[in-house]
């Protein structure tokens, strides 16, 4: 068991892990109720041109409407030409753009404004390149890419782009010239990393389908705002788009789901058959492998290191904060030493944490402080390796003087907790609440200003039942004191589904 790829498979929800030398390491979800947007192609409408923004809002039928920037028009939308902006996703999200291949992309003419490509109300064929998250909507592409097994199709571009990852110069040379001799004139063809030992043959099946499936497209542009196409689902996907060489085994527990994936690789990639096996035994595949233990830890932001020190990931709106903590372990000789060790071993859990949790944006790493320059420069020099592994685009600045290390990584999709959970409705996500003394002292002020103002003899005070026996028992001497202080007789009920911060008083005639 080197690297295998799970999928767990029900009518709610279909779960999607894969397992690298037994640790998890990815983890996909889909549940049909709240179904990705990613790749798919919409004909909509620009209804707002912001020239301060360099953007615009377009209308694709969903609940907001969608994001394009500048950058991400291309102009023969208006002028008729076959140039485009690239966007910036990558090869294993299917829009490999400029990112993976090895050739310019011809780009906009400088000082080329939005409103110069643009107007309100223009019909527009634009794709989904990041899922709406939080209160932003979809991020908007006019650069139309469509992904098979061993090619990205990008039907605007005059352009042949080989994978990064694809090495061998003799290889990059071959499949150029293959993609060359089959390509329709003025299309553009990426090679993703997975067609590195494709045929031609292989390679001009995937380009039949892609150039069929272009054609259906088209055909569809009518209505406006509408779904033009939408991309496979996540089974399908993981099969196009996660199995490589390095993968050993498929294992699925669903039998449709077995028997549609079969069918699918039949029909593009007939080699990969034998690594499909279906599951059909008692313990639930997820246990079997340990998968559950590790997705409920993934959501933990304390996650703790080998050595007894502890890493902690703190998301905000804004970025995403990991702080390194020497914790419980104390080194042996050197202190110097203990924070080298401390970091170095962070680096590791940092990279794969990253990963696991598919947590993108703004990230800011605070490494112990480290005062020798040479162990500065290791840790930065681990850090870019970690991540090489990472299928999202990394890119890592150098630590700073204050010791921190600022970095961004792609962010297409919501991150593992925003998939799997949702903002405390205790504390409405702040994580953090009034301590019971705070409340207990707000409540003695209202009552200390209002006493005076009236004649009601009894006070009765509805709390939660902690605050009740703060009050009742460390705060007994402060309520005595304010009885006589204000001459009211002072009554605590405690009230089980209360709020922790929400309370009432009632003043209430009666013998004191």
């Amino acid at each position: 068991m080197a690297t295998d790829l799970i999928i767990n498979a029900t009518s709610f929800e279909i779960r999607v892990a894969l397992v690298e030398y037994g640790n998890l390491v990815e983890f996909y979800l889909e549940r049909p109720a709240e179904k990705g947007l990613v790749s798919n192609i919409y004909h909509g409408r620009v209804k707002r041109v912001l020239p301060g923004m360099q953007a615009a809002f377009v209308d694709v039928g969903l609940e907001r409407t969608g994001f394009l920037y500048v950058d991400d028009v291309f102009v023969n939308q208006v002028e008729g030409e076959r140039n485009i902006f690239p966007c910036d996703q990558d090869e294993e999200n299917g829009n490999c753009c400029g990112t993976v291949s090895d050739a310019p992309i011809d780009r906009r003419s400088p000082g080329m404004n939005i409103e110069d490509l643009l107007t309100e109300g223009q019909d527009i064929l634009v794709q989904i390149c990041k899922d709406p998250i939080g209160t932003k909507g979809a991020r908007l592409t006019c650069n139309i890419t469509l992904p098979c097994r061993n090619l990205v199709f990008m039907p605007m571009t005059n352009h042949i782009g080989i994978s990064r990852k694809i090495e061998d110069e003799e290889v990059r040379d071959r499949l150029r010239e293959d993609i060359e001799d089959l390509r329709p004139a003025g299309t553009g063809f990426i090679v993703r990393t997975v067609g590195e030992n494709a045929s031609k043959e292989d390679l001009e099946a995937d380009m039949e389908f892609l150039l069929h499936l272009w054609g259906e497209i088209q055909d569809k542009t009518r209505s406006v705002p509408s779904l033009v196409y939408e991309d496979l689902d996540i089974t399908l996907r993981a099969v196009r788009d996660i199995i490589s060489p390095s993968v050993d085994r498929l294992v699925i527990d669903d039998r449709k789901v077995y028997e549609r994936i079969l069918k699918f690789v039949d029909t593009f990639a007939p080699h990969l058959a034998p690594k499909i096996h279906l599951y059909d035994e008692v313990p639930p595949v997820f246990d079997v492998y340990g998968i559950e233990m590790d997705v409920n830890r993934a959501l933990d932001n304390k996650i703790w290191l080998r050595c007894g020190g502890y890493i902690i990931i703190d998301a905000t709106e804004a970025l995403t904060v990991v702080d390194v903590n020497t914790g419980r372990y104390v080194g042996k000789n050197d202190l110097e030493e203990t924070i080298f060790k401390t970091n170095m071993e962070a680096v590791k859990e940092i990279a794969y944490q990253l990963r696991l949790r598919n947590i993108g944006g703004i990230i800011i790493i605070d490494f112990i402080d480290m005062e020798v320059e040479s162990h500065r420069d290791e840790v930065f020099r681990a850090l870019k390796e970690a991540v090489k592994k990472d299928k999202s685009r990394v890119n890592i600045l150098r630590i700073s003087e204050f010791g921190l290390v600022q970095m961004t990584r792609k962010r297409s999709s919501e991150d593992l907790s925003h998939m799997l959970c949702e903002p405390c409705l205790y504390c409405h996500g702040d994580g953090i609440l009034k301590s019971r003394r705070t409340v207990c002292y707000e409540i003695f002020r209202k009552i200390s200003r209002n006493a005076s103002k009236i004649p009601a003899r009894n006070v009765t005070i509805s709390v939660h039942p902690h605050v009740a026996t703060m009050m009742l028992k460390e705060e007994a001497a402060t309520i005595h004191n304010l009885e006589e202080e204000t001459g009211k007789r002072i009554t605590i009920v405690p009230i089980k589904d209360l709020h922790l911060e929400k309370y009432e008083i009632v003043w209430g005639v009666g013998m004191s």
